[in-house]
Protein backbone atom coordinates (compact mmCIF):
# COMPACT_ATOMS: atom_id res chain seq x y z
CA UNK A 1 0.00 0.00 0.00
CA UNK A 2 1.38 3.50 -0.88
CA UNK A 3 0.18 7.27 -0.28
CA UNK A 4 -0.32 9.88 -1.83
CA UNK A 5 2.95 11.66 -0.91
CA UNK A 6 4.57 9.05 -3.76
CA UNK A 7 2.28 10.52 -6.31
CA UNK A 8 4.86 13.28 -7.53
CA UNK A 9 7.22 11.12 -8.30
CA UNK A 10 4.97 9.06 -10.74
CA UNK A 11 4.20 12.12 -12.61
CA UNK A 12 4.41 11.90 -16.52
CA UNK A 13 6.51 14.95 -16.62
CA UNK A 14 8.94 13.25 -14.36
CA UNK A 15 9.04 10.54 -16.60
CA UNK A 16 9.60 12.01 -19.76
CA UNK A 17 12.15 13.97 -17.85
CA UNK A 18 13.71 11.08 -17.19
CA UNK A 19 13.37 9.70 -20.89
CA UNK A 20 14.61 12.46 -22.28
CA UNK A 21 17.50 12.41 -20.03
CA UNK A 22 18.64 8.76 -20.83
CA UNK A 23 18.15 9.27 -24.35
CA UNK A 24 20.36 12.91 -24.22
CA UNK A 25 23.04 10.13 -21.96
CA UNK A 26 22.70 7.51 -24.58
CA UNK A 27 23.75 10.39 -27.36
CA UNK A 28 27.01 11.26 -25.58
CA UNK A 29 28.01 7.52 -25.01
CA UNK A 30 27.07 6.24 -28.50
CA UNK A 31 28.40 9.12 -30.16
CA UNK A 32 31.95 8.94 -28.08
CA UNK A 33 31.79 5.53 -29.13
CA UNK A 34 31.25 6.53 -32.98
CA UNK A 35 34.25 9.38 -32.40
CA UNK A 36 36.53 6.46 -31.16
CA UNK A 37 35.58 4.59 -33.92
CA UNK A 38 36.29 7.39 -36.43
CA UNK A 39 39.53 8.59 -35.20
CA UNK A 40 40.61 4.77 -34.79
CA UNK A 41 40.01 3.87 -38.19
CA UNK A 42 40.91 7.08 -39.83
CA UNK A 43 36.91 7.55 -41.45
CA UNK A 44 36.78 10.55 -42.71
CA UNK A 45 33.15 10.37 -43.80
CA UNK A 46 32.63 9.10 -40.40
CA UNK A 47 34.30 12.03 -38.69
CA UNK A 48 32.79 14.99 -41.51
CA UNK A 49 28.82 13.02 -40.75
CA UNK A 50 29.73 13.68 -36.94
CA UNK A 51 30.51 17.33 -37.54
CA UNK A 52 27.96 18.16 -39.35
CA UNK A 53 25.16 17.04 -37.10
CA UNK A 54 27.13 18.72 -34.24
CA UNK A 55 27.00 21.92 -36.63
CA UNK A 56 23.63 22.00 -37.07
CA UNK A 57 22.68 21.49 -34.00
CA UNK A 58 24.61 24.32 -32.69
CA UNK A 59 23.39 26.23 -35.61
CA UNK A 60 20.24 26.25 -33.73
CA UNK A 61 20.88 26.58 -30.30
CA UNK A 62 22.42 29.88 -31.84
CA UNK A 63 20.09 31.68 -33.91
CA UNK A 64 17.99 31.75 -30.09
CA UNK A 65 20.55 33.13 -28.22
CA UNK A 66 19.80 36.84 -28.62
CA UNK A 67 16.36 37.05 -29.02
CA UNK A 68 16.23 35.02 -25.42
CA UNK A 69 18.90 37.05 -23.65
CA UNK A 70 16.43 40.08 -24.91
CA UNK A 71 13.06 38.76 -24.22
CA UNK A 72 14.22 37.38 -21.21
CA UNK A 73 15.23 40.80 -19.48
CA UNK A 74 12.60 42.62 -20.67
CA UNK A 75 10.13 40.66 -19.13
CA UNK A 76 11.95 40.17 -16.32
CA UNK A 77 12.14 43.31 -15.09
CA UNK A 78 8.92 44.26 -15.60
CA UNK A 79 8.00 41.12 -13.66
CA UNK A 80 9.28 42.42 -10.80
CA UNK A 81 6.19 44.49 -10.37
CA UNK A 82 4.61 42.29 -8.51
CA UNK A 83 7.18 43.73 -5.03
CA UNK A 84 4.65 46.98 -5.29
CA UNK A 85 1.87 46.93 -3.45
CA UNK A 86 1.72 47.44 0.63
CA UNK A 87 4.28 48.55 2.85
CA UNK A 88 5.37 45.57 4.77
CA UNK A 89 4.89 43.54 0.78
CA UNK A 90 7.68 45.88 -0.09
CA UNK A 91 9.99 45.56 3.23
CA UNK A 92 9.56 41.55 3.17
CA UNK A 93 10.32 41.97 -0.57
CA UNK A 94 13.17 43.95 -0.18
CA UNK A 95 14.63 41.59 2.41
CA UNK A 96 13.67 38.57 0.75
CA UNK A 97 15.57 40.03 -2.58
CA UNK A 98 18.13 40.69 -0.66
CA UNK A 99 18.84 37.30 1.18
CA UNK A 100 18.66 35.95 -2.58
CA UNK A 101 21.31 38.15 -3.32
CA UNK A 102 24.02 37.46 -0.51
CA UNK A 103 23.58 33.75 -0.83
CA UNK A 104 24.42 34.00 -4.48
CA UNK A 105 27.00 36.24 -3.83
CA UNK A 106 28.32 33.65 -1.42
CA UNK A 107 27.51 30.63 -4.43
CA UNK A 108 29.18 32.41 -6.98
CA UNK A 109 32.27 33.10 -5.35
CA UNK A 110 32.31 29.13 -4.06
CA UNK A 111 32.25 28.25 -8.08
CA UNK A 112 34.79 30.72 -9.63
CA UNK A 113 36.89 29.17 -6.74
CA UNK A 114 36.31 25.90 -7.35
CA UNK A 115 36.90 26.62 -11.03
CA UNK A 116 40.32 28.47 -10.49
CA UNK A 117 41.75 25.86 -8.35
CA UNK A 118 40.46 23.08 -10.81
CA UNK A 119 41.39 24.79 -13.87
CA UNK A 120 38.44 22.73 -15.62
CA UNK A 121 38.86 22.47 -19.42
CA UNK A 122 42.63 22.95 -19.77
CA UNK A 123 44.70 19.99 -21.67
CA UNK A 124 41.98 19.78 -24.58
CA UNK A 125 41.98 23.17 -26.70
CA UNK A 126 38.68 22.81 -28.90
CA UNK A 127 40.05 24.49 -31.91
CA UNK A 128 37.48 27.23 -33.00
CA UNK A 129 37.24 28.22 -36.78
CA UNK A 130 39.32 30.92 -37.77
CA UNK A 131 36.57 33.41 -37.80
CA UNK A 132 36.38 32.73 -33.66
CA UNK A 133 39.93 33.15 -33.62
CA UNK A 134 40.01 36.37 -35.01
CA UNK A 135 37.74 37.20 -32.39
CA UNK A 136 39.18 35.63 -29.05
CA UNK A 137 43.08 37.42 -30.73
CA UNK A 138 40.88 40.76 -30.31
CA UNK A 139 39.86 40.39 -26.55
CA UNK A 140 40.71 43.12 -24.83
CA UNK A 141 41.60 42.00 -21.50
CA UNK A 142 41.85 43.79 -18.42
CA UNK A 143 40.70 47.41 -19.54
CA UNK A 144 37.35 48.58 -18.55
CA UNK A 145 37.74 51.48 -21.04
CA UNK A 146 36.98 48.58 -23.41
CA UNK A 147 34.87 46.89 -21.29
CA UNK A 148 32.63 50.53 -21.33
CA UNK A 149 33.47 51.15 -25.36
CA UNK A 150 32.03 47.70 -26.07
CA UNK A 151 29.00 47.77 -23.86
CA UNK A 152 27.10 50.40 -25.62
CA UNK A 153 26.32 50.45 -29.28
CA UNK A 154 27.07 52.41 -31.66
CA UNK A 155 24.02 51.34 -33.70
CA UNK A 156 21.44 49.10 -31.97
CA UNK A 157 20.43 46.77 -35.16
CA UNK A 158 24.37 45.74 -35.27
CA UNK A 159 24.26 44.52 -32.22
CA UNK A 160 22.05 41.89 -32.57
CA UNK A 161 22.90 40.94 -36.08
CA UNK A 162 26.31 40.79 -35.18
CA UNK A 163 25.64 38.78 -31.96
CA UNK A 164 27.44 41.22 -29.44
CA UNK A 165 25.55 39.48 -26.68
CA UNK A 166 26.96 41.75 -23.88
CA UNK A 167 25.49 44.99 -26.25
CA UNK A 168 22.19 43.38 -26.39
CA UNK A 169 22.05 42.88 -22.74
CA UNK A 170 22.63 46.40 -21.92
CA UNK A 171 20.42 47.81 -24.32
CA UNK A 172 17.63 44.92 -23.23
CA UNK A 173 18.42 46.25 -19.34
CA UNK A 174 17.71 49.89 -20.60
CA UNK A 175 14.44 49.11 -22.39
CA UNK A 176 12.91 46.71 -19.81
CA UNK A 177 13.63 49.77 -17.09
CA UNK A 178 11.64 52.42 -19.45
CA UNK A 179 8.69 50.09 -19.65
CA UNK A 180 8.84 49.55 -15.92
CA UNK A 181 9.52 53.45 -15.21
CA UNK A 182 6.32 53.94 -17.94
CA UNK A 183 3.77 51.13 -16.65
CA UNK A 184 0.49 50.60 -18.37
CA UNK A 185 1.51 53.01 -21.11
CA UNK A 186 4.30 50.34 -22.26
CA UNK A 187 2.17 47.15 -21.25
CA UNK A 188 1.91 46.60 -25.24
CA UNK A 189 5.13 46.41 -25.51
CA UNK A 190 5.89 43.95 -22.73
CA UNK A 191 3.10 41.91 -23.37
CA UNK A 192 4.55 41.67 -26.88
CA UNK A 193 8.06 40.56 -25.51
CA UNK A 194 6.26 38.30 -23.23
CA UNK A 195 4.63 36.51 -26.43
CA UNK A 196 8.04 36.70 -28.54
CA UNK A 197 9.85 34.99 -25.04
CA UNK A 198 7.05 32.35 -25.33
CA UNK A 199 7.62 31.62 -29.06
CA UNK A 200 11.22 31.64 -28.61
CA UNK A 201 10.78 29.09 -25.43
CA UNK A 202 8.36 27.25 -27.52
CA UNK A 203 11.15 26.46 -30.21
CA UNK A 204 13.72 26.27 -27.65
CA UNK A 205 12.16 23.12 -26.58
CA UNK A 206 11.84 21.86 -29.70
CA UNK A 207 15.75 22.46 -30.64
CA UNK A 208 16.53 20.91 -27.26
CA UNK A 209 14.26 18.02 -27.79
CA UNK A 210 17.39 17.53 -31.09
CA UNK A 211 19.74 16.72 -27.97
CA UNK A 212 20.47 13.60 -28.17
CA UNK A 213 21.65 13.45 -31.77
CA UNK A 214 23.25 16.79 -31.31
CA UNK A 215 25.35 15.62 -28.98
CA UNK A 216 26.10 12.59 -30.43
CA UNK A 217 27.56 14.90 -33.17
CA UNK A 218 29.21 16.86 -30.95
CA UNK A 219 30.91 14.27 -28.24
CA UNK A 220 31.60 11.83 -31.19
CA UNK A 221 33.58 14.61 -33.24
CA UNK A 222 35.51 15.68 -30.11
CA UNK A 223 36.46 11.96 -29.45
CA UNK A 224 36.93 11.73 -33.48
CA UNK A 225 39.51 14.94 -32.70
CA UNK A 226 41.01 14.36 -29.49
CA UNK A 227 39.99 11.04 -28.77
CA UNK A 228 39.67 9.92 -25.06
CA UNK A 229 41.31 13.04 -23.78
CA UNK A 230 38.31 14.94 -23.64
CA UNK A 231 36.78 12.36 -21.19
CA UNK A 232 38.38 13.57 -18.33
CA UNK A 233 37.51 17.37 -19.08
CA UNK A 234 34.23 16.21 -18.87
CA UNK A 235 33.80 14.63 -15.90
CA UNK A 236 35.92 16.87 -14.23
CA UNK A 237 33.18 19.06 -14.83
CA UNK A 238 30.57 17.41 -13.34
CA UNK A 239 32.38 16.39 -9.99
CA UNK A 240 32.96 20.23 -10.07
CA UNK A 241 29.67 21.15 -9.94
CA UNK A 242 28.42 18.67 -7.75
CA UNK A 243 30.76 19.44 -5.07
CA UNK A 244 30.33 23.27 -5.48
CA UNK A 245 26.31 22.56 -5.07
CA UNK A 246 26.97 20.22 -2.02
CA UNK A 247 28.57 23.14 -0.23
CA UNK A 248 26.16 25.39 -0.59
CA UNK A 249 23.32 22.97 -0.12
CA UNK A 250 24.96 21.25 2.88
CA UNK A 251 27.29 23.70 4.57
CA UNK A 252 26.04 27.16 3.50
CA UNK A 253 22.49 26.86 3.75
CA UNK A 254 23.06 24.86 7.42
CA UNK A 255 25.34 27.61 8.80
CA UNK A 256 22.58 30.43 8.21
CA UNK A 257 19.62 27.93 9.02
CA UNK A 258 21.08 27.67 12.68
CA UNK A 259 22.94 31.07 13.09
CA UNK A 260 20.31 33.22 11.96
CA UNK A 261 17.33 31.26 11.00
CA UNK A 262 17.74 29.38 14.72
CA UNK A 263 16.81 26.08 13.00
CA UNK A 264 18.26 22.51 13.11
CA UNK A 265 19.74 21.94 9.98
CA UNK A 266 18.47 18.26 11.18
CA UNK A 267 14.89 19.42 11.54
CA UNK A 268 14.83 21.68 8.45
CA UNK A 269 16.66 18.70 6.29
CA UNK A 270 13.86 16.17 7.64
CA UNK A 271 11.27 18.17 6.79
CA UNK A 272 12.19 18.90 3.02
CA UNK A 273 14.06 16.24 2.28
CA UNK A 274 10.63 14.80 -0.30
CA UNK A 275 10.89 18.47 -1.42
CA UNK A 276 14.47 17.70 -2.56
CA UNK A 277 13.81 14.27 -3.34
CA UNK A 278 11.46 15.40 -5.84
CA UNK A 279 13.46 18.20 -7.26
CA UNK A 280 16.61 15.89 -7.84
CA UNK A 281 14.03 13.46 -9.77
CA UNK A 282 12.08 15.82 -11.60
CA UNK A 283 15.32 18.45 -12.96
CA UNK A 284 12.13 21.31 -12.19
CA UNK A 285 11.91 23.86 -9.22
CA UNK A 286 8.52 25.08 -10.63
CA UNK A 287 6.56 21.34 -10.91
CA UNK A 288 7.93 21.21 -7.41
CA UNK A 289 6.50 24.39 -5.66
CA UNK A 290 3.77 22.82 -4.38
CA UNK A 291 5.83 20.36 -2.34
CA UNK A 292 8.57 23.73 -1.75
CA UNK A 293 5.77 26.29 -0.34
CA UNK A 294 4.11 23.07 2.02
CA UNK A 295 7.78 22.54 3.17
CA UNK A 296 8.38 26.38 4.19
CA UNK A 297 5.05 26.16 6.20
CA UNK A 298 5.45 23.10 8.13
CA UNK A 299 9.19 24.66 9.24
CA UNK A 300 6.84 27.58 10.76
CA UNK A 301 6.72 30.12 8.36
CA UNK A 302 3.52 31.82 8.17
CA UNK A 303 1.36 30.45 5.34
CA UNK A 304 1.02 33.73 3.62
CA UNK A 305 4.46 34.64 3.64
CA UNK A 306 5.70 31.34 2.52
CA UNK A 307 2.77 31.60 -0.72
CA UNK A 308 5.12 35.00 -1.52
CA UNK A 309 8.60 34.08 -0.95
CA UNK A 310 8.24 30.61 -2.24
CA UNK A 311 6.94 31.46 -5.56
CA UNK A 312 9.65 34.33 -5.86
CA UNK A 313 12.30 32.28 -4.79
CA UNK A 314 11.11 29.99 -7.72
CA UNK A 315 11.77 31.91 -10.37
CA UNK A 316 14.57 34.45 -8.68
CA UNK A 317 16.68 32.01 -6.20
CA UNK A 318 18.82 29.71 -8.01
CA UNK A 319 22.35 29.19 -6.77
CA UNK A 320 22.70 26.10 -8.53
CA UNK A 321 21.99 26.84 -12.00
CA UNK A 322 22.38 30.95 -11.89
CA UNK A 323 25.81 31.20 -9.47
CA UNK A 324 27.86 27.81 -8.66
CA UNK A 325 26.87 26.43 -12.24
CA UNK A 326 27.34 29.52 -14.47
CA UNK A 327 30.69 30.31 -13.22
CA UNK A 328 32.20 26.90 -13.17
CA UNK A 329 30.64 26.08 -16.89
CA UNK A 330 32.02 29.93 -18.13
CA UNK A 331 35.88 29.14 -16.76
CA UNK A 332 34.98 25.49 -17.96
CA UNK A 333 34.14 26.91 -21.96
CA UNK A 334 36.69 29.91 -21.64
CA UNK A 335 39.67 27.44 -20.80
CA UNK A 336 38.12 24.70 -23.41
CA UNK A 337 38.81 27.71 -26.59
CA UNK A 338 41.89 28.90 -25.22
CA UNK A 339 40.73 32.09 -23.72
CA UNK A 340 41.87 33.52 -20.68
CA UNK A 341 39.84 35.26 -18.25
CA UNK A 342 40.54 38.28 -16.67
CA UNK A 343 40.25 39.96 -12.96
CA UNK A 344 37.13 42.14 -14.40
CA UNK A 345 36.17 39.14 -16.08
CA UNK A 346 35.65 37.08 -13.12
CA UNK A 347 33.82 40.21 -11.60
CA UNK A 348 31.38 40.82 -14.54
CA UNK A 349 30.86 36.70 -13.66
CA UNK A 350 29.80 37.23 -10.00
CA UNK A 351 28.00 40.87 -11.34
CA UNK A 352 25.60 38.10 -13.32
CA UNK A 353 25.03 35.94 -10.87
CA UNK A 354 24.06 38.16 -8.21
CA UNK A 355 21.86 40.86 -9.98
CA UNK A 356 21.40 38.31 -13.53
CA UNK A 357 18.18 36.36 -11.63
CA UNK A 358 16.38 39.03 -10.83
CA UNK A 359 16.75 40.52 -13.63
CA UNK A 360 15.57 37.77 -15.75
CA UNK A 361 12.71 36.98 -13.00
CA UNK A 362 10.55 34.79 -13.91
CA UNK A 363 12.35 33.38 -16.71
CA UNK A 364 15.77 32.08 -15.44
CA UNK A 365 17.17 28.99 -15.99
CA UNK A 366 20.22 27.11 -16.52
CA UNK A 367 20.49 28.04 -20.18
CA UNK A 368 19.59 31.63 -19.70
CA UNK A 369 21.90 32.43 -17.01
CA UNK A 370 24.71 30.33 -18.60
CA UNK A 371 24.44 32.22 -21.98
CA UNK A 372 24.23 35.68 -20.08
CA UNK A 373 27.39 34.94 -18.49
CA UNK A 374 29.15 33.71 -21.31
CA UNK A 375 27.73 37.20 -22.92
CA UNK A 376 29.21 39.46 -20.20
CA UNK A 377 32.67 38.02 -20.16
CA UNK A 378 32.36 38.61 -24.14
CA UNK A 379 32.78 35.34 -25.74
CA UNK A 380 31.94 35.29 -29.19
CA UNK A 381 28.53 34.21 -29.83
CA UNK A 382 29.64 30.77 -31.94
CA UNK A 383 31.37 29.86 -29.14
CA UNK A 384 29.10 30.24 -26.83
CA UNK A 385 26.85 28.04 -28.27
CA UNK A 386 29.16 24.84 -29.74
CA UNK A 387 29.98 25.52 -25.55
CA UNK A 388 26.20 25.80 -24.61
CA UNK A 389 26.06 22.30 -26.79
CA UNK A 390 28.91 20.40 -25.71
CA UNK A 391 27.64 20.98 -21.79
CA UNK A 392 24.21 20.13 -22.78
CA UNK A 393 25.74 16.94 -23.33
CA UNK A 394 25.58 16.20 -19.52
CA UNK A 395 23.29 18.30 -18.35
CA UNK A 396 20.88 15.49 -17.33
CA UNK A 397 23.59 14.42 -14.91
CA UNK A 398 23.83 18.42 -13.47
CA UNK A 399 20.84 19.47 -13.18
CA UNK A 400 19.62 17.02 -10.76
CA UNK A 401 21.92 18.36 -7.86
CA UNK A 402 21.50 21.99 -9.56
CA UNK A 403 17.80 21.90 -9.11
CA UNK A 404 18.12 20.38 -5.58
CA UNK A 405 20.09 23.08 -4.51
CA UNK A 406 17.87 25.37 -5.85
CA UNK A 407 14.97 23.90 -4.18
CA UNK A 408 16.54 24.21 -0.88
CA UNK A 409 17.50 27.72 -0.61
CA UNK A 410 14.37 29.06 -1.90
CA UNK A 411 12.55 27.18 1.15
CA UNK A 412 15.57 28.09 3.51
CA UNK A 413 15.73 31.97 2.89
CA UNK A 414 12.06 32.34 3.35
CA UNK A 415 12.81 30.79 6.81
CA UNK A 416 15.46 33.17 7.59
CA UNK A 417 13.64 36.35 6.81
CA UNK A 418 10.38 35.44 8.19
CA UNK A 419 12.60 34.32 11.85
CA UNK A 420 13.68 37.65 11.51
CA UNK A 421 10.06 39.20 10.83
CA UNK A 422 8.94 37.37 13.85
CA UNK A 423 7.07 35.34 10.86
CA UNK A 424 8.02 31.76 12.60
CA UNK A 425 5.60 29.52 14.49
CA UNK A 426 7.86 28.01 16.78
CA UNK A 427 5.11 25.37 17.67
CA UNK A 428 4.78 24.40 14.00
CA UNK A 429 8.58 24.03 13.78
CA UNK A 430 9.04 21.86 16.44
CA UNK A 431 6.00 19.37 15.23
CA UNK A 432 6.85 16.03 13.75
CA UNK A 433 5.63 16.38 10.05
CA UNK A 434 5.21 13.96 7.64
CA UNK A 435 5.90 14.95 3.56
CA UNK A 436 3.91 17.79 2.30
CA UNK A 437 0.52 16.10 1.34
CA UNK A 438 -0.23 16.65 -2.30
CA UNK A 439 -4.05 16.36 -3.34
CA UNK A 440 -5.15 14.85 -6.72
CA UNK A 441 -5.41 18.49 -8.28
CA UNK A 442 -1.66 18.83 -7.38
CA UNK A 443 -2.16 21.41 -4.57
CA UNK A 444 -0.50 20.62 -1.03
CA UNK A 445 -2.17 20.55 2.03
CA UNK A 446 -1.12 20.42 5.97
CA UNK A 447 -1.61 17.44 7.63
CA UNK A 448 -4.53 18.39 9.73
CA UNK A 449 -6.19 19.26 6.46
CA UNK A 450 -6.01 15.78 5.07
CA UNK A 451 -5.48 12.50 5.84
CA UNK A 452 -3.02 10.35 3.50
CA UNK A 453 -4.74 8.85 0.78
CA UNK A 454 -4.37 5.28 -0.51
CA UNK A 455 -3.79 4.40 -3.81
Amino acid sequence: MSTATTNPARRPGSRRNLIFGLSVLAGLVIGAILGFIAKDTGSEWLTTTLDTIGTVFTNLLQFTVIPLVFTAIVVGINSLRRLGGARTAARLGGKTLMWFGLTSLIAVLIGITIGLITDLGTGVQVTPSKSNVDKIAAREHGSWSAFLEGLVPDNVFSAFTEGKILQVVFIALLVGAATFALGERAAPFVNFNRSAFDVIQKVLHWVILLAPIGVLGLIGTAFASYGNQFLKPLLSLIVAVYVGTLIVLLIVYPILLRTIGKVSPRIFFAKAWTALQFAFVSRSSGATLPLSRQTAVNLGVDPGYAGFAVPLGTTTKMDGCAAVYPAIATIFIANLFGVGLSIADYFLIVLVAVFGALATAGTTGWFTMLTLTLGAVDLPAPVIATGLAIVIGIDPILDMIRTATNVAGQIAIPVVVARGEGLIDDEVLATPTGPPLLSDDGETATPKDKEPATV
